[in-house]
């Protein structure tokens, strides 16, 4: 029986049909069930049938954050917002609501339309995006690079990179004109990630003249470019995003970066051509991605040795100068502190300038210091988790492959866990005052918590103090009056203008 090819041709057209129809149906089933889930939830205002709640958000910068944390104040624990007419997600700014995610290992939102998706291209899928069982093998590769007996010899290239910045200073505390922190100290960073943990010399914080490193400024375009893209769901599709000047943008500087992780990675590979690896007495970051084998004797790929590269340049430099450009802001404002912790620093250091790793248990004010900067600016102001399954909060059952937004900087000025938020009060994590109030065990969370959370804090903590004490130590810093200071809300905290002081030789 022969089979014409009309009626083959009307079969496949009837099956594509059906398909399409399946398709479109489950989608509206799909949505059915999401409004019926998230309907109970509170709104951050009234939702635009196509926009959602975009509408309501200021241009990025001060107006935002302050919307945000008035949001925070009228819904202080969970709230829904829509990014369109078709995708949800459930904002969560209190300790209470954000344990419940942070105590998992709950992949970040990579699938089209979640805000990691659009860091793919630059970072790849290395410890920051990576999920389920490639990040916990990742993690386990990893962690041996953050060990105690790993960081202890860093100490040394943190003082000697302090040098260089102080050198920096001193042509403006004898210029006597005020100087750009965050550019300096992103500068530092940079030179610290890449001496300690890829052992990779370079020259970034020489020649610094009014601008920043290329490293540092490519950085910067990607996270605003990224940010940009995140909140524009006309920008989701890649071949919409890429013809647009943000997207050829976005291309050009993650070209960049990657060309400068690939150099670092050769250069590695060079020298070990000739240097027995296995006769090094501590191996760093790098050193562990080229060597580190799994259970099954499987090493990392290029592209994961790559991925790793570009995530911990990025989040190793990026988010400590952020940490430590508006602490020194707030102590440049605030005289008495400043005071405080210099005190400190002369008692423990003495005639010393340098700082051993012995003494950085002894920086305890400075330490408060540090945390407060970090509560009232956090680094990182948001992050995102996506559900694997049914996930319930507050009352509310979410559904496997719900979104879910973790707002930092929301619970570290939320004000039903902080009292005064927007003052800069270093006395908060005095040890008296952290015996005295019971809180919430997540109520301070830069670095995030859980097994997700970061893996260098330490490595973090330890850069920080050793920096400040040497800045400290010989400088009076004294905001400049004449700059305004504006943050802009990205994926790090960041001054729209910088952030501009005056360093005076104590």
């Amino acid at each position: 029986m022969s089979v014409s090819p009309g009626s083959v041709t009307a079969t496949l057209l009837v099956g594509l049909v059906v398909y399409i129809l399946t398709v479109v149906l489950r989608e509206i089933l799909r949505q059915i069930n999401l409004r019926k889930t998230f309907s109970g939830l509170p709104e951050p205002g009234k939702r635009h049938w196509l926009y959602g709640h975009l509408h309501l958000l200021p241009e990025p910068g001060e107006k935002l954050i302050r919307w945000a944390q008035e949001t925070t104040g009228r819904l202080p624990r969970i709230y829904c917002f829509w990014t369109g007419p078709l995708r949800p997600s459930v904002m969560l700014n209190h300790p209470e609501t954000v344990s419940v995610l942070l105590k998992t290992a709950e992949p970040k939102p990579v699938q089209w339309g979640g805000a990691y998706r659009h860091a793919l291209p630059w970072l790849g899928e290395g410890l920051l995006l990576a999920g389920g069982a490639k990040w916990a093998r990742s993690r386990r590769l990893l962690t041996p690079a953050f060990h105690f007996d790993i960081l202890r010899p860093y100490q040394a290239i943190y003082n000697e990179a302090a040098d260089l910045l102080l050198e920096n200073i001193d042509k403006y505390a004898d210029s006597g004109e005020s100087f750009e922190v965050f550019q300096l100290i992103s500068a530092y960073t940079l030179d610290v990630m890449l001496r300690c943990a890829f052992s990779y010399e370079t020259d970034c914080q020489k020649n610094i003249s009014g601008e920043s490193h290329p490293y540092c400024k490519a950085v910067g375009i990607i996270a605003k470019c990224w940010a940009a893209r995140s909140r524009s769901p006309w920008l989701f599709p890649d071949t919409i995003f890429y013809l647009t000047s943000i997207g050829r943008e976005f291309s050009k500087n993650c070209d960049y970066v990657h060309k400068v992780a690939d150099d670092i990675i050769k250069a590695r590979r060079k020298v070990l051509e000739t240097e027995d690896i296995s006769k090094k007495k501590c191996l760093d970051f790098l050193d562990i991605l080229l060597t580190a084998k799994d259970d099954d004797n499987k090493g990392l790929t290029e592209q994961e040795i790559r991925n790793e590269v570009d995530t911990f340049l990025f989040e190793g430099h990026d988010t400590t100068a952020s940490a430590l450009s508006w602490t020194l802001y707030s102590l440049s404002k605030e005289k008495d502190y400043q005071n405080k912790c210099q005190e400190e620093v002369d008692s423990v250091l003495s005639s010393n300038n340098f700082v051993k790793w012995e003494d950085l248990s002894k920086f305890e004010y400075l330490t408060m210091c540090i945390k407060e900067g970090m509560r009232l600016h956090s680094p990182v102001p948001f992050i995102q988790r996506r559900s694997t399954k049914e996930v319930e909060i507050d009352g509310y059952r979410f559904p496997p492959g719900t979104n879910f937004s973790i707002s930092l900087s929301s619970v570290h000025i939320n004000p039903t866990v902080w009292k005064e938020p927007d003052k800069y009060d270093p006395e908060r994590f005095s040890k008296e005052n952290i015996m005295n109030n019971k809180g919430y065990t997540y109520s301070f969370v830069p670095f995030s918590a859980g097994p997700r959370n970061c893996i260098g804090q330490n490595f973090a903590m330890n850069e920080e103090k050793t920096v400040l004490t040497r800045i400290l130590k010989r400088y009076e810093l004294t905001v400049d009056p004449n700059h305004t200071v504006e943050r802009i809300g990205a994926a790090v905290r960041r001054a729209k203008n910088g952030i501009k002081m005056f360093a005076k030789r104590r």
